[in-house]
């Protein structure tokens, strides 16, 4: 094991559970804007068309193919399109109460908070993140994540999103830190461990689903192996 000195973790799906968290945001959007009433019978199937439609919109913005504001206002309206609703109105305010409201929900991946509070005892931490600046401060904050982290970068601070080197390269200057002793934590494959990789830093692969091998450095399935791994 290498002596590191600094930790690098992302947020959404590493710590932050957003599956959880955005499941309940969109569970009280089905029934308290009545879209079972509008045709979308199935809370289960209006999920799956709505994760598979964000996944997708994600990419293409990742990839600077749409915008934040084409990613925000589109996502809802082309899930409701695939249901035959073309209600803008509809989608635009759907949108904002997820955007006001998923934030706030404060589930965590198990060991969350006795992990940080051991690896703060030892290491520097500090986040890497591709989520939208007001939000991912909101979500720290809610699920009193702040205390553990020192520099919370964001994409649109650095001005990169992961994987482009610039987002590392930004970040280990700003902490004033090398990536020989630095190591990041995520789940992303092609974000957080690709972006590792190509950048020339190590990397855990945080994959609580056990469904893929990739090329990190280390893998773990739960984050209370962070503890025996450092």
């Amino acid at each position: 094991m290498k002596k590191y000195t600094t930790l690098f973790f992302d947020l959404d799906h590493t710590l932050w559970d957003f599956e959880a968290n955005s499941k309940e945001a969109l569970t009280e959007i089905y029934y308290n804007y009545n879209l079972a009433e509008k045709g979308i019978v199935s809370f289960n199937e209006f999920l799956r068309v709505y994760y598979k439609i964000n996944d997708m919109m994600w990419e293409q913005y990742r990839k600077d193919e749409i915008s934040k504001e084409e990613l925000r206002n589109d996502r809802f309206y082309n899930a409701l399109i695939a249901f035959k609703i073309g209600d803008r109105k509809l989608a635009n305010d759907i949108g904002d109460y997820y955007v006001k409201t998923s934030p706030y929900k404060t589930n965590l991946f198990d060991g969350c908070h006795e992990v940080l509070t051991e690896l703060k005892t030892r290491y520097n931490l500090h986040i890497i993140t591709n989520g939208f600046e007001e939000v991912q401060h909101i979500k720290l904050q809610q699920s009193n994540l702040t205390k553990y982290f020192g520099v919370v970068v964001t994409s649109e601070n650095a001005g990169y999103k992961k994987p482009e080197k610039g987002i590392f390269e930004y970040t280990l200057n700003k902490v004033g830190v090398s990536k020989e002793e630095s190591l990041m934590i995520g789940d992303g494959i092609d974000t957080d461990i690709a972006g590792a990789i190509d950048f020339g830093m190590d990397s855990v692969f945080f994959n609580p689903k056990t469904y893929k091998e990739v090329n990190s450095t280390y893998t773990i399935t739960k984050l209370i192996e962070l503890i025996r791994l450092l």
